[in-house]
C-alpha cells in the first residue's frame, strides 16, 4: 500500500467518524429539542389550567358581563355583593338588562333606594338557590319529577321549574313565567343561568 493511499484510508474513515458524530449531534439535539417541546406544552397546559381554576365568582363573572350590569347595581343596592362572593355554591338565575327593562322603570328606580333595601333583597335572594345545579342536574331532576320540580331559594319561598314547549321554565309565586335563555355561566363559588324576566316573590 502506498503511504497517500494509507494517507486517503485514514483521511475517509475519520470523515466516516465525524459524519457519525454529527448524525450523532443531530438526533441528540432533536430529542433535546423535542424534550423542550414536551416541557413548554405541559408548562403551557398548567398555566392554562390555573387560570381555569382561577376563575373569578359568579359576582366577578356578572361584573364582567355588560348584560348584568342592571342585576349588579341592584346586588350592590341590596347589600349582597360579600354574601354571593362566598363560599356557596351558589345557583344563580340571573335576569338580563333587558328583562329589568320589562319593570316599570319607576318601581325599578324605587326599589334601588336605601329605604326599600329589604324588598329588593327578597327579590333578588329569589333567584337563588343553595347549591349548584348545573343545566344536567336540573334536566334530571324534571325527568324525574315527569317536568316539574319545585325549588327553594334562599328567601325561604319556592321556585317551580317546569319543561313544556321544548323549553325550561321558572315559574315563579305570582304564576309568571320566566325563560331559561342560556345556562352554566360557571364561576369558583357556582353556577349562573340566564333568563328573560325578573321572577317575583310574595
Amino acid at each position: 500500500m502506498k503511504v497517500y493511499d494509507f494517507l486517503f484510508n485514514d483521511f475517509d474513515e475519520i470523515l466516516n467518524k465525524n459524519e457519525v458524530f454529527v448524525l450523532l449531534s443531530k438526533k441528540l439535539n432533536l430529542n433535546i429539542m423535542k424534550k423542550l417541546i414536551i416541557a413548554l406544552t405541559l408548562i403551557s397546559s398548567v398555566a392554562f389550567s390555573g387560570n381555569v381554576s382561577a376563575q373569578g365568582t359568579i359576582v366577578d363573572v356578572a361584573v364582567g358581563n355588560e348584560d348584568f350590569s342592571t342585576l349588579v347595581t341592584a346586588l350592590k343596592a341590596a347589600d349582597l355583593v360579600s354574601a354571593l362572593q362566598g363560599a356557596g355554591p351558589f345557583t344563580v338565575f340571573a335576569p338580563t338588562n333587558a328583562a329589568f327593562a320589562q319593570i316599570d322603570p319607576a318601581t325599578l328606580n324605587s326599589l334601588l333606594e336605601p329605604k326599600n333595601k329589604v324588598a329588593l333583597a327578597n327579590i333578588l335572594k329569589y333567584h337563588v338557590v343553595s347549591g349548584k345545579l348545573a343545566a344536567s342536574d336540573v334536566v334530571a331532576a324534571l325527568k324525574s319529577g315527569e317536568g316539574t320540580v319545585e325549588l327553594t331559594a334562599l328567601n325561604g319561598q319556592k321556585l317551580t321549574v317546569i319543561e313544556k314547549d321544548g323549553k325550561i321554565w321558572l315559574k315563579d309565586s305570582k304564576g309568571s313565567y320566566s325563560e331559561i335563555t342560556a345556562t352554566d355561566v360557571m364561576g369558583s363559588n357556582g353556577v349562573i343561568h340566564v333568563i328573560n324576566t325578573v321572577v317575583m316573590p310574595n
